[in-house]
């Protein structure tokens, strides 16, 4: 029986029904922003039940979330652009930023396949077509010259309904990608009978005093920064920690210690351990657990929470194999929460700075190496609050993106209450020896 493939129906654009003065200039990109040129897309999305109703119709549903994301994007009016390269070479310059005003707009996609929920959901092992539930398949966020910078596809499953958000990282964080989503739900719910919106987005883009708003970068074309990867063969599951056994975790971690060590350090430092172990790394290897961490609440003056753009940085917890495994759970948690409580204010404008005298494009074949574990997305974000008329959604899942040896991404569980999901992505020797451990499944809900 040949897998099931996705049918691709129909797409067309969507831009707000005006734009505001300031979408006829240039938008310009901060530090953070460009750093991200040659990653990948953000792709992450909700599966829904389909209604019983008999009235539920698939096309009215698309018509109702185009008029949404219309209404939405007025807010968001950034993410209908597309990029832009300015260079010249006297003055030597190469500038990238966001032009609105000759932008098709935003892409929305209808496609189907011929798989139920429990397809998706049943096995052990998310199913690769998922990744097809995604536009922006293995696109680098560059691409967002000649494609979206925003894409909502809606895959109909035949009793479910996939909606999958793909943005461009260089417009925002994963703080910045759920902020878009919960407006748009919002949009949604409110039918169209009002387009406030309750968390409006601060657009314009910071920079530390001195810089700004134009970032000239060290380049003459793109393919001196650009860097394709393609990951080995990669099995990617879901596991639940209930908050109970978090809890365990976390007093576990906290005994001895004088820092006070986090839930969410606690159940980083043992997928770092537990990676580690079924990695079978030899003793001297040295191993680094990074966090994405959110720094808008860590700069001095803060940046409101609403602030649409990147303010994240990839922190570091290391030690070798060794140390890892001979030492306890608090001993690693203690690690993570030095690298954690090390990440002040004059850290982040220091790399900053550093970063705009000699700016470096992120290239996920260097910044991760298979000894370590990678912390993305964070279980603290509005997730199942995204409703869409359909109830609650049954599960979240992501595409393509940034996957690759011990990269876990973390979910709040569908019933709330300090529940978590780790999307866990490792080939598939290593991860069958971390099912075999022990300590991993005693943990595991």
């Amino acid at each position: 029986m040949n897998p099931a493939t996705v049918d691709f129906i129909s797409e067309c654009f969507v831009k707000p029904p005006h734009l505001p003065e300031e979408a006829n200039e240039p938008y310009y990109l901060a530090a953070w922003d460009l750093a991200m040129l040659s990653t990948n897309c953000i792709q992450k999305g909700l599966l829904f039940a389909k209604p019983s109703e008999q009235h539920f119709k698939i096309t009215d549903f698309l018509d109702k979330l185009k008029h949404s994301l219309s209404l939405t994007l007025f807010h968001f009016y950034p993410l209908i652009g597309r990029l832009t390269t300015s260079k010249t070479e006297d003055p030597a310059e190469y500038i990238v930023y966001v032009e609105c005003n000759n932008s098709p707009g935003a892409r929305f996609v209808h496609a189907s396949i011929n798989m139920t929920i429990s397809d998706v959901l049943t096995p052990n092992y998310v199913p690769l077509v998922v990744q097809s539930f995604f536009d922006h398949d293995r696109a680098l966020n560059h691409d967002g010259h000649f494609r979206s910078l925003l894409t909502i596809q809606v895959t109909d499953l035949v009793d479910g309904v996939f909606i999958g958000c793909s943005m461009n990282h260089v417009m925002g964080d994963g703080s910045s990608f759920w902020q878009f989503l919960n407006s748009f739900s919002e949009v949604f719910q409110a039918e169209g009978k009002n387009i406030t919106i309750s968390r409006p987005p601060v657009l314009k883009r910071w920079f530390p005093d001195g810089y700004g708003p134009i970032v000239n970068l060290p380049f003459t074309d793109h393919q001196q920064f650009l860097s394709h990867y393609e990951p080995p063969l990669l099995k990617e599951r879901m596991f639940h920690f209930s908050s109970e056994s978090i809890a365990k975790l976390k007093a576990k971690a906290n005994t001895n210690i004088t820092s006070k060590i986090s839930s969410f350090q606690a159940l980083s430092a043992f997928i770092w351990r537990c990676i580690t172990r079924a990695r079978d790394l030899p003793r001297d290897q040295i191993t680094n657990c990074r966090l994405a961490c959110n720094d808008r609440s860590r700069l001095n003056p803060p940046l409101p929470e609403n602030y649409f753009g990147n303010c994240i940085y990839a922190l570091a917890a290391s030690a070798t194999a060794g140390e890892l495994l001979d030492n306890d759970l608090g001993w690693a948690a203690g690690k993570v929460n030095q690298a954690v409580a090390g990440h002040t204010n004059e850290k982040l404008r220091e790399l900053l700075e550093c970063w705009l005298k000699y700016p470096k494009i992120y290239r996920i074949r260097e910044v991760n190496d298979p000894y370590s574990v990678m912390m993305g997305s964070s279980p603290r974000f509005n997730k199942y609050g995204n409703e869409f008329g359909l109830g609650k959604a049954l599960a979240l899942r992501s595409g393509y993106a940034h996957k690759f040896s011990g990269k876990v991404s973390g979910y709040p569980g569908r019933e709330g209450g300090g529940n978590v999901d780790l999307e866990v992505c490792l080939p598939p020797e290593i991860m069958s020896a971390l099912e075999s451990d022990q300590e991993f499944w005693v943990a595991v809900s």
